[in-house]
């Protein structure tokens, strides 16, 4: 289509604050997928099934963390139509994968990553954001400038459908008991760290490691946190022991906030951090044999040493 994506989603955006609610400003709310979570359809669109809508409302709810605009959900929403149909495929051509149709090869993430759908339109949201102008280009050349299709003029064909679907999400639900969904965190920058995070999960504890952005299988304590704050362009120290040392410290007794770090202590010394999530859990990368993973921030028993604060919210 020839119009502006900004002009297209005028009144789309008039239904804004009837889809998802106001938003208060010091607080904004995670929905993630995880394995286990059910979503269901208030509302269905003839024609589209309930996870076909679940995953729109996903993309939609990312978008909304990440203080996108709303056009880029309707952007993300006809790219994932396009190249998935809205489904969360486990195929594709040559390495593709997911919602929409990211490739391994390409640094898009791990397959278990992609196949994340909160991981996916994350990186989506990101490589659109990350592409100058993009609000003032069609909804088809903003999409093609992040997908670099061989099909590069199927996009704008979904922009009327992936309007409606925007709007027909508003009946949407998604309920999970995992640690990862639901979360509210103080700042954009906490939830992106927590969601960068919670993308990691099943990843293997490598000493030292990185991630596989950096090469690595998976990720130390340390690692994981330096990672999830550098999504969110925090820059920390490399070891548990810096990171503690150069945080803003949370008063003992204050009560911790999502998006804090928690850390770990024998005798004296630093020798653990996690990602404190909400609900008396954090994730971290524990130990040898044991993966990234949501538990309880205070299952180490005593050596619980106190908190730090990255963000200097609250």
């Amino acid at each position: 289509m020839g119009s502006k994506v900004a002009i297209s989603v005028a009144a789309l955006l008039a239904l804004i604050p009837l889809l998802f609610g106001a938003v208060p400003q010091a607080v904004v709310s995670s929905l993630d997928a995880e394995p286990g979570m059910s979503c269901s359809a208030a509302g269905l669109l003839p024609g589209y099934q309930p996870d076909q809508l679940a995953n729109a409302a996903i993309i939609a709810a990312v978008g909304k963390q990440l203080q996108v605009p709303a056009s880029g959900w309707l952007i993300a929403i006809a790219v994932a139509m396009q190249e998935s149909g809205l489904r969360n495929l486990d195929h594709g051509d040559r390495d593709s994968l997911g919602l929409f149709q990211q490739r391994p090869s390409q640094g898009w993430g791990t397959p278990e990553q992609i196949l994340n759908p909160t991981y996916a339109a994350t990186q989506f949201y990101r490589h659109l954001q990350a592409v100058p102008g993009w609000q003032q280009m069609t909804l088809n050349a903003a999409a093609q400038a992040v997908q670099h299709s061989g099909t590069p003029d199927a996009y704008g064909r979904h922009e009327g459908d992936a309007t409606a679907i925007l709007a027909a999400v508003a009946g949407v639900s998604c309920e999970n008991g995992g640690g990862c969904s639901n979360i509210t965190a103080p700042t954009a920058a906490a939830l992106t760290a927590i969601n960068y995070a919670c993308g990691q999960r099943g990843l293997p504890y490598v000493w030292s490691g990185n991630g596989p952005a950096a090469g690595d299988s998976g990720f130390d304590c340390s690692g994981l946190t330096r990672a999830a704050y550098g999504a969110a362009d925090v820059a920390l120290p490399r070891t548990s022991r810096e990171q503690y040392a150069a945080g803003t410290h949370v008063p003992a007794g204050q009560p911790l906030l999502p998006g804090d770090l928690v850390f770990y202590a024998t005798a004296g010394r630093v020798h653990h951090v996690g990602l404190y999530i909400g609900g008396g859990n954090m994730i971290d990368a524990p130990d040898f044999g044991k993966p990234v993973q949501v538990e309880p921030y205070r299952y180490r028993g005593d050596d619980f040493i106190g908190a730090t604060r990255p963000t200097n919210a609250g």
